[in-house]
């Protein structure tokens, strides 16, 4: 296997690999290149095609955004994120149809070891320096709320219809039209009925 394909399987891989290197600068370069224009500068959807090929129709980043690879996240339709929005997508990133990401959202699929010997770094076969890493994928499904200062971390799953409280920090499953918040992150209560604002004349 190759790094690439074992840094996307989860598996403990080398990411000073010459291959994974040119993926992440190219990334990197896009990213600044992305963050130096006009909100309303057509570029920044040619940008976009580059860093992010998998994504839907109607995606706006605000921006600045920060992508480790990019190429391993997929947006679906009318995804919106606010300010400083930082996904490093060693594992794949999957997010669903109308989602909406507050500002200062961080989205981090890359694990290390807990033995220290094990996570130091050292000197690869190209006799670099380099250290082992490992992850594990995020997937965040429809219609979506994230709200500011949410962490979501490796192997994190967010049902439909979910709304993630501010400063969370998400690690496990939430289900389907869940209210969670905390630290970690809890489901509090399902959204219902009495939750529309519209239909209840709470506007």
């Amino acid at each position: 296997m190759t790094e690439k394909e074992k840094m996307l399987a989860g598996e403990l891989y080398d990411p000073n690999d010459e291959q994974l290197k040119k993926f992440r600068i190219k990334a990197h370069k896009l990213c600044k290149r992305y963050n130096d224009c006009d909100e309303d500068d057509p570029e920044r959807e040619k940008i976009l095609d580059e860093l992010l090929p998998s994504r839907g129709k109607g995606v706006f980043l605000q921006g600045p955004v920060y992508f480790d690879y990019g190429v391993f996240t997929s947006l679906g339709e009318n995804f919106y994120a606010n300010f400083n929005f930082t996904v490093l997508d060693v594992c794949r990133v999957s997010i669903g149809d109308n989602v909406f990401v507050g500002p200062n959202v961080s989205v981090l699929t890359p694990k290390h070891p807990l033995v220290f010997e094990e996570r130091n770094v050292y000197i690869g076969a190209g006799g670099q320096y380099t250290d082992r890493e490992y992850g594990a994928p995020v997937k965040i499904g429809n219609n979506c709320w994230i709200a500011g200062n949410v962490t979501i971390l490796a192997g994190a799953e967010i049902g439909d219809g979910c709304v993630i409280g501010a400063g969370a920090v998400v690690a496990g499953k939430i289900p389907d039209n869940s209210l969670a918040y905390g630290v970690p992150c809890k489901r509090v209560r399902g959204i219902t009925e009495a939750d529309r604002m519209i239909k209840n004349n709470k506007r």
